[in-house]
């Protein structure tokens, strides 16, 4: 698919062909891969089941970034096709910019540089003396995390030099042990919401974990309490945070995702005074645009190639590949086999 990060020449340099075209619909989408043995992919279009199974030839799609919510993992795990991502590439960007908003809402960075450039410092007292008492400190306070992978400990170190009396983490796959080093407390899910002064988001997008943060989990939260959320917009019910930020039961939020991206002009998020919105943009850097790509495509010439890629997040998916190769299952005919290198 055009795109000016996409690296064609390390495909060319393995020897496999590259078709690139413009792609706006499912329909597009099939047309694009219906010949294709690996394909490049982004958000949008999603790589559905009408997709998968309409691209009989195709064995390794490979997501740009670390989510892989855009591919049906379902559906390429039983029709044989690796969903390959590439884990770390971007977890220092989004922990800074998680913890970026965090500090924009704590220090009211966006409404103070809103009054300056009013021309109001000085003559909007009120106002100043509005944002100087309603200023908080991280210190002494403590920090919630949902998920703690990657991101969630790199936010976890760099929320310890800001003080914060202790923090907690809840993530059903995370030992305490884990916890133990990065001085991180392993709670559940309700303990964290009802004791955290502020709570950052950096679990994956589930059907688990589809509003995880909903009306009841936000009702458990402190009225002081701020939320930010770098991970996935599905995460949070969205109408549920509007209303919660509305009547003052959470203080304040912070997203850089939504459940529809861009967000729609009628959403109710848009109009709060307590809401910063960025555009899904944590994970953006020049170091990302020029590492991910070329991790990206090497996953595709990796399996393809009979290695490993970097990232799996289907990796039930080996199972069906042994299966149909001893079925001489045309899809992996050819192909050298990789999975004796990958646990089962």
């Amino acid at each position: 698919m055009p795109n000016p990060y996409n690296r064609a020449d390390l495909f060319e340099e393995a020897g496999i062909e590259v078709i690139e075209g413009s792609v706006r619909s499912t329909q597009d989408m099939i047309e694009l891969l219906k010949d294709a043995d690996g394909a490049l992919v982004n958000i949008m279009p999603l790589t559905s089941r009408e997709v998968l199974e309409a691209c009989p030839r195709l064995k390794v799609v490979s997501r740009m970034g670390v989510g892989v919510d855009s591919i049906d993992l379902h559906a390429a795990t039983e029709l044989g096709v690796l969903a390959c991502n590439v884990p770390g590439v971007n977890t220092v960007e989004v922990a800074d910019h998680a913890m970026s908003l965090l500090l924009a809402l704590t220090r009211r960075v966006v409404d103070s540089s809103n009054l300056v450039k009013k021309g109001s410092w000085g003559r909007d007292r009120e106002g100043m003396r509005s944002i100087q008492t309603s200023v908080c400190c991280i210190a002494g306070s403590t920090m919630g995390i949902i998920g703690f992978g990657n991101i969630g400990r790199a936010f976890a170190q760099r929320i310890r030099g800001f003080g914060p009396a202790q923090i907690i983490a809840y993530d059903p796959y995370v030992d305490q042990l884990s916890g133990d080093l990065y001085g991180v407390r392993m709670v559940e899910f309700e303990e964290l919401l009802e004791s955290s002064d502020f709570v950052t988001i950096h679990c994956s997008a589930t059907t688990a974990n589809q509003h995880l943060i909903d009306e009841r989990a936000l009702s458990q939260m402190k009225s002081t309490a701020f939320l930010v959320n770098t991970a996935r917009g599905s995460i949070v019910d969205g109408t549920a945070l509007a209303e919660a930020l509305r009547s003052g039961h959470i203080a304040a939020a912070a997203l850089d995702v939504m459940e529809v991206e861009p967000i729609p002009a009628d959403d109710p998020l848009l109009d709060l005074p307590n809401v910063i919105l960025t555009p899904h943009a944590a994970g953006m850097s020049p170091r990302f645009l020029e590492e991910c790509p070329i991790r990206q495509a090497e996953n595709v010439i990796r399996v393809l190639q009979g290695s490993p890629p970097h990232g799996l997040a289907n990796p039930e998916v080996i199972r069906t590949i042994v299966r149909m190769r001893s079925e001489n299952a045309q899809r992996w005919e050819n192909v050298p086999d990789f999975s004796l290198a990958l646990e089962l």
